[in-house]
């Protein structure tokens, strides 16, 4: 094996890893902001918890975080919770903070 094909194997290699923490801290903190809505709404237990999975599920609707956003803010806005998109957004980079540190603790 030459020394390019090794670099190319390494560079694939690391370019997977970066993917697979991408979507894990994506992922997480879905289940992060599904907790903190659930809390806005006043869920605990076993429904906040059911609730922060379908946030999870609701990633895998459209590319990128729209569809995320977009439930959060219709279930807010539903139960009541008038919180902006500026807000949610926030509270989602925040949350993406936090995510990506636990999963590189792992």
């Amino acid at each position: 094996m030459t020394t390019f094909d090794k670099r190319k194997d390494e560079a694939e290699a690391r370019f997977k890893h970066d993917q697979d923490l991408t979507f894990k801290a994506t992922a997480r903190r879905n289940k992060l902001l599904g907790l903190w809505a659930a809390e806005q709404m006043g869920r605990v237990g076993k429904s906040a918890a059911d609730y922060a999975k379908d946030v999870v599920v609701s990633d895998f609707e459209r590319a990128g975080d729209d569809d995320v956003l977009q439930k959060v803010r219709k279930d807010l806005t539903d139960a009541g919770i008038d919180v902006g998109e500026h807000r949610i957004r926030k509270e989602m980079d925040r949350l993406m903070e936090i995510a990506r540190a636990e999963v590189h603790g792992e």
